[in-house]
C-alpha cells in the first residue's frame, strides 16, 4: 500500500477536528460543508482546510450540494471511496447479521445467517469466517469488529446470555489473529445507541430505551452515550425483581421483570409449555383475538407500563423509546398500558409524564447500534493518526 499523506510534525496536534468532523459526517449523514462550519464553530476557510486534509488521507470525499437558490454554492461530505470500514454483527437467538459499513453509518453487505449450531464454538467460528472472508476483501481498510450480543457483556467477554443457553463465553476468537479490535456490547443498549444518534431519540440529553423479545433489555443514555455501569455490564432492567418472586430466572434471580412480559410469561399465562422460541409464540399470540389470548396480553402490558413507571421515576428521561415486542404489546393492550404507566408515575410527574416512542430503527437497531460504537473509535485522534501513518 502506498504512504497515506502526513507527518509525525504536521500531524500533532491537528486531528481534533478532523475528528469532531468526522464524527458528525456520522450522526449527520450528507451534511454540508458549510453545515460542519457552523456546527464546529470554523470560519470558511478552517472548515475547507481540514476537509481538504480529510480528502487527501482518503477519509472524506465532498460533491456539490443540491442548489437552493442564490448564494455560494457548498459541498456535502461523503466517506471516501476507499476510507476505513467497520464491520458490524448482532447476534441473536437464531441467527446473527452483520453489515460493512462506511463513515457515515451507511449499511453496506448486510447479511443474515442462521445458527448451524447453538453451540457456542461453533456460532464463533461462524462468525470468524465472516471476518476473515471480510478482511481478505478490504484489506487494511477493514479497523474494527462490533459485536451486538444478547447478553450480558463484561470487558468483551459474554458473562451470560439465557437466550443462547450460554454462560460465560470469551468472544475474542471472533477476531482471533486478524489484528482487528474487537468492540462487544449489549444488543438492547447498542439499539438504545441508535436511537439517540439517528432514531425517536435523537436530540434528547436523557434517553431510557426498553426492547422486549426474549426478555427485556435497555439502557439509559445521556448525551449520545450508554450508562453501562462500573464494568460495562449496565442496563439489564429485566432482572430488576418487578415479577412474581416465586419465579426463578434463568440469570439465578427470582422474580425478574423479564418473566413477566414475553412469550415465557404468555404460555404461562395461557397454559402451554414454555416455548423453545418464545420471540415468535409472542408474535404468534399477540396476533390472536380470543379472550384468553387478550387477557394475557394485558396482563403483560399492564407489568410493561408498570415498571416503565418505575424506571422514569428512578432516572428522570426526556424520553422513552421502545423497541421490538414492546411495541405491538403496547398497542394491543393501550388502555391497560396507559393505565399502569401513569398510575407508577409520582404524582408530580403526571401532568406532564415524559413521551413514550416507538422506535425508528426497528430491528436494525443493534447493528446500527454496533455500527455507531465502531464509528466511535475510528474516528477518534488516535485512530486518524494511525489511519495517516505511511505504510509500505
Amino acid at each position: 500500500m502506498t504512504a497515506r499523506v502526513g507527518t509525525t510534525s504536521s500531524r500533532r496536534g491537528r486531528w481534533q477536528t478532523a475528528a469532531e468532523v468526522l464524527s458528525l459526517v456520522g450522526r449527520q449523514p450528507g451534511i454540508t460543508r458549510a453545515a460542519v462550519a457552523r456546527e464546529l464553530g470554523l470560519s470558511t476557510s478552517s472548515a475547507t482546510e481540514v476537509t481538504a486534509r480529510l480528502r487527501e488521507l482518503q477519509l472524506l470525499t465532498e460533491t456539490p450540494a443540491p442548489s437552493r437558490g442564490r448564494g455560494r454554492p457548498t459541498s456535502v461530505l461523503l466517506p471516501h471511496p476507499e476510507g476505513p470500514l467497520v464491520l458490524a454483527v448482532n447476534l441473536r437467538q437464531g441467527t446473527w447479521r452483520s453489515a460493512v459499513v462506511s463513515l457515515d453509518g451507511t449499511l453496506h453487505e448486510q447479511v443474515t445467517t442462521p445458527h448451524r449450531s447453538r453451540r457456542p464454538e461453533a456460532v464463533l467460528a461462524s462468525l470468524h469466517e465472516r471476518v476473515e472472508a471480510t478482511a481478505a476483501q478490504y484489506g487494511d481498510r477493514l479497523r474494527v469488529v462490533s459485536l451486538a450480543v444478547a447478553g450480558t457483556i463484561r470487558d468483551n467477554r459474554l458473562m451470560q446470555a439465557s437466550t443462547l443457553g450460554w454462560g460465560e463465553v470469551d468472544l475474542s476468537p471472533v477476531v482471533g489473529d486478524t489484528g482487528l479490535t474487537l468492540l462487544a456490547g449489549n444488543d438492547a443498549t447498542l439499539s438504545g445507541v441508535a436511537e439517540s444518534r439517528t432514531g425517536a431519540a435523537a436530540g434528547a440529553g436523557t434517553a431510557l430505551h426498553l426492547i422486549v423479545e426474549v426478555g427485556l433489555g435497555g439502557t439509559l443514555i445521556l448525551d449520545g452515550i450508554p450508562a453501562s455501569g462500573a464494568t460495562g455490564a449496565g442496563g439489564e432492567y429485566g432482572h430488576m425483581p418487578f415479577g412474581d418472586r416465586s419465579l426463578r430466572c434463568p440469570c439465578g434471580a427470582s422474580g425478574c421483570w423479564d418473566l413477566e412480559i414475553d412469550g415465557r410469561a404468555l404460555a404461562r399465562r395461557l397454559g402451554d409449555a414454555e416455548p423453545d422460541d418464545p420471540l415468535s409464540y409472542a408474535e404468534a399470540v399477540l396476533q390472536r383475538t380470543d379472550p384468553a389470548a387478550s387477557a394475557a396480553i394485558e396482563l403483560s402490558a399492564t407489568s410493561l407500563g408498570s415498571g416503565i413507571a418505575g424506571l422514569v421515576n428512578a432516572h428522570d428521561p426526556d424520553v422513552v423509546t421502545l423497541g421490538g415486542l414492546a411495541v405491538p404489546l403496547r398497542q394491543s393492550a393501550p388502555a391497560a398500558f396507559d393505565t399502569a404507566y401513569r398510575s407508577g408515575l409520582m404524582r408530580f410527574r403526571r401532568a406532564t409524564p415524559p413521551p413514550i416512542l416507538n422506535s425508528t430503527h426497528s430491528t436494525d437497531g443493534a447493528l446500527r447500534g454496533a455500527a455507531a460504537l465502531a464509528l466511535d473509535h475510528i474516528t477518534t485522534e488516535p485512530a486518524i493518526a494511525a489511519w495517516a501513518e505511511p505504510t509500505t
